[in-house]
């Protein structure tokens, strides 16, 4: 995709949706960090209805472990890889207040370290906590980098990459929800909507999904 198309692709998106932001809710960047961590191969509505009385009750790293793994468990049985996933907020809890004085990490090197964080959560937190300008590539971005043009790699990390290379500054901040909103709403997996998307004739995507018939009366 040319510059110029980049820089139009963006400014599409961000005259659409000015202010995008995250569909996980959270109370302040302890709670997203574990929004973000439970979210992995789970949808964010089904995280936030497990999470909804549990940060209610558990704010900080030190409240989590009065909580205890069992109570932790409680909250989030409806969520896939639940046991892991607790034993992983668990054992990052205990690192944060030992290690960080209860406070999450503003560098991506450090989150990394906690278990359960990988590349793609850390980025969310940075991001949204911090105001960082990442970009956390998830199966939407991926798919919205390649399809479109904006940013082809055959992994998630090459994506990044090149996202983090072609984005303008202007757009830094809020690329990763505009990219992943877009994904999860218009450019959709099996059946983009490419009938109502801001930027269709911006994108390398053939053939474009024509609008559904509209019914007889």
């Amino acid at each position: 995709m040319k510059k110029a198309d980049v820089f139009e692709f963006y400014r599409r998106l961000a005259e659409s949706d000015p202010a995008p932001e995250t569909e996980l809710e959270y109370v302040n960047p302890y709670t997203l960090l574990v929004a973000v961590a439970l979210s992995a191969q789970a949808t964010d509505i089904g995280v936030n209805k497990a999470t909804k009385l549990l940060f209610q009750e558990v704010q900080t790293p030190q409240a989590m472990l009065d909580l205890g793994e069992a109570g932790l468990k409680q909250h989030i049985k409806t969520i896939g890889l639940f046991n892991t996933k607790a034993k992983n907020v668990m054992a990052a809890a205990r690192i944060l207040v030992d290690e960080h004085d209860g406070e999450v990490p503003q560098s991506r090197e450090a989150l990394e370290q906690l278990p359960g964080v990988g590349r793609k959560t850390a980025n969310v937190v940075m991001n949204v906590a911090f105001g960082a300008e990442t970009i956390a590539v998830d199966t939407h971005i991926f798919r919205v980098g390649n399809r479109t043009g904006l940013a082809k790699g055959t992994n998630v990390l090459q994506v990044e990459l090149k996202l983090e290379k072609v984005t303008p500054a202007p757009f830094r901040q809020h690329a990763h929800h505009w990219l992943i909103l877009h994904g999860r709403y218009i450019c959709k997996a099996r059946k983009p909507e490419c009938w109502r998307c801001p930027v269709d004739d911006l994108c390398a995507f053939k053939p474009k999904t024509p609008a559904p018939k509209q019914k007889a009366a």
